[in-house]
């Protein structure tokens, strides 16, 4: 299932530790594994690119599915959306390692960077944001449309752990720039991308178990708010 393999790609990142890339886990972000420069940024470019290209499959064989159903269409399109981004971010490596490197966040700040390096500073983020996006709906839509057990039972325990780790990250982010020091944002954005890998794979084995996404026996049930 391309959801599922997408899932364990995206978190090649655990695999900087063992590789000894250099890079402090707790305190740099993992986009900066690809950046120029690094030990092993073609291993991780090359991971990136297949997590998005197989996130992108999963998600495009689940919206063609979608029935109409307004929290499912969402979620996938959300779950298309991070496939793409991600897909484009590594395709677009920074320049240099912002967590790292005052001249390198000058240079950002300045305008002064790579277009790829600057590209993927929006590529990322989108790419988080539609996993996010599609975890939310898609587990909304497990609850309301009564499908995906797994979901329904987990996605929101997930979700309440990858939101405030998120908001850590980006939090960390500010204050890195703001020259506040990086408040351990590696280990906030890390730990919100195990979550969003553990859910990614929940549903994959929830699709798969189901067959059919869960919409046919949605219809077949009678399901409540089936409009909506």
């Amino acid at each position: 299932m391309p959801l599922a393999l997408g899932a364990l790609a995206c978190s090649a990142w655990v695999l900087s530790p063992v590789l000894g890339t250099g890079l402090e886990p707790v305190r740099t972000w993992t986009g900066e594994l690809a950046a120029d420069g690094q030990r092993y940024a073609t291993l991780f470019r090359v991971t990136g690119l297949l997590a998005g290209l197989l996130v992108l499959a999963g998600a495009g064989w689940g919206l063609a599915r979608v029935e109409r159903r307004p929290w499912s269409a969402v979620g996938w399109a959300g779950l298309l959306l991070s496939g793409a981004a991600g897909a484009a971010a590594a395709l677009l490596p920074l320049s240099c390692t912002p967590t790292l490197d005052a001249g390198c966040r000058a240079r950002e700040s300045a305008g002064l960077v790579p277009a790829a390096h600057a590209a993927r500073l929006v590529a990322a983020p989108l790419a988080l944001a539609g996993a996010l996006v599609g975890a939310a709906a898609l587990t909304a839509a497990a609850r309301r449309y009564r499908i995906w057990p797994a979901v329904a039972r987990g996605g929101p325990a997930v979700l309440l752990g990858v939101l405030p780790a998120t908001a850590w990250a980006l939090a960390g982010t500010a204050a890195l720039y703001a020259g506040h020091g990086t408040w351990a944002l590696g280990l906030g954005q890390r730990l919100a991308l195990l979550g969003l890998a553990v859910w990614l794979l929940t549903l994959a084995a929830a699709v798969a178990k189901d067959g059919r996404g869960g919409e046919g026996r949605v219809r077949a049930a009678g399901g409540p708010g089936a409009g909506g």
